[in-house]
């Protein structure tokens, strides 16, 4: 029996290979379930804003512009892409959906992961809430191969704050979830350095990570998010995903939950009173001594609140001290 020559050899190996990464190319990357589940199917989809000044009471923004949701922007696809992920770098589209709420860039990068490597099986999007308490909601539809939702909605005003889902897995097994719901808390993108809702624009160089904002990190204290007093953020929103049975036509969303005049949820007693401490200055400097020649004369210096305290947050101290002193120019 012969011997096959090198060039058979290679070309066998060559198309064996082929093989393989055809056979995996529809499959779940390692250590992800398959979805086996037959028909597609459609859910409805409702963002859920709870952004309100009772929660979230410190550097809460009133106006120019007041708290708000930018619109929501999401895709079903399957574990080949990937719009976000916490711990790593945001791409160019993400950047200038979570900067300046720019939505251009990022549709067309999931159009080219749709395209290049058939990961991205439909894009849906719902209107934006134009105020930090409210909902808005839309429709998608999943499949065996993309049964993974992932969207974004930008937190307005802010640097690079956002919300948002990562591959959230509609499939279980052979059959698709009724339901599912997660609480929202803020991301931040890495792009920009800005520490409140209202900062400037400062661009983040070398450009960071996302990171999860919580009550004590980035440990600031003029961070709008820094609550030291809280073991953790109350949820700054809410996203619920509902299954439907029947035509679209039939399907009715619940009631949403319109804000009131001063942008707080109607239903109170659902809504956690954030405590906000009072927050000084400095002490500025002494004061000059008066008084009269022979005796003990008397100075003082000052200091002002910097932030007001709420929901029942610590007090203010005192904001004027006096001392003893000797007079400076006697009288």
């Amino acid at each position: 029996m012969e011997n096959p020559s090198p060039a058979a050899a290679l070309g066998r190996a060559l198309w064996a290979l082929l093989l393989a990464t055809l056979g995996a190319a529809g499959l779940p990357r390692g250590g992800e379930s398959v979805c086996s589940a037959r028909a597609p199917a459609k859910y409805s989809i409702t963002f859920t804003g709870k952004w309100s000044q009772t929660a979230f009471p410190k550097q809460y923004p009133m106006f120019r512009p007041p708290a708000q949701w930018s619109s929501l922007l999401g895709a079903a696809h399957s574990s080949d892409y990937s719009m976000w992920r916490k711990n790593q770098y945001v791409s160019n589209g993400l950047r200038d959906f979570a900067e300046r709420g720019e939505a251009w860039a990022l549709m067309k990068e999931i159009e080219a992961a749709g395209e290049a490597l058939q990961s991205v099986h439909a894009v849906f999007s719902a209107p934006a809430v134009p105020s930090g308490t409210g909902q808005t909601s839309a429709e998608l539809e999943v499949q065996r191969r993309h049964s993974l939702v992932s969207f974004v909605v930008r937190i307005v005003p802010s640097p690079d704050w956002f919300v948002g889902v990562d591959s959230l897995d509609l499939c279980d097994g052979d059959r698709w979830r009724e339901q599912a719901a997660l609480d929202l808390y803020p991301y931040d993108a890495g792009t920009d350095s800005g520490f409140t809702f209202s900062s400037p624009n400062f661009a983040t160089i070398p450009q960071d990570t996302v990171t999860e904002i919580t009550s004590s990190s980035p440990s600031h204290p003029a961070n709008s998010f820094y609550y030291p007093r809280l073991k953790a953020l109350p949820p700054i929103a809410r996203v619920t995903l509902l299954r439907l049975r029947q035509s679209p036509r039939a399907f009715v969303p619940p009631a949403p939950v319109l804000p009131s005049r001063d942008n707080e949820i109607v239903d109170s007693a659902s809504v956690p009173e954030t405590p906000l401490d009072c927050e000084v200055s400095l002490w500025s400097s002494w004061g000059l001594c008066g008084g009269p020649c022979g005796r003990l004369g008397a100075k003082s210096r000052t200091r002002y609140v910097r932030v007001q305290p709420a929901n029942n947050g610590s007090p203010c101290p005192e904001l004027e001290e006096e001392a003893e002193c000797v007079p400076d120019n006697c009288v």
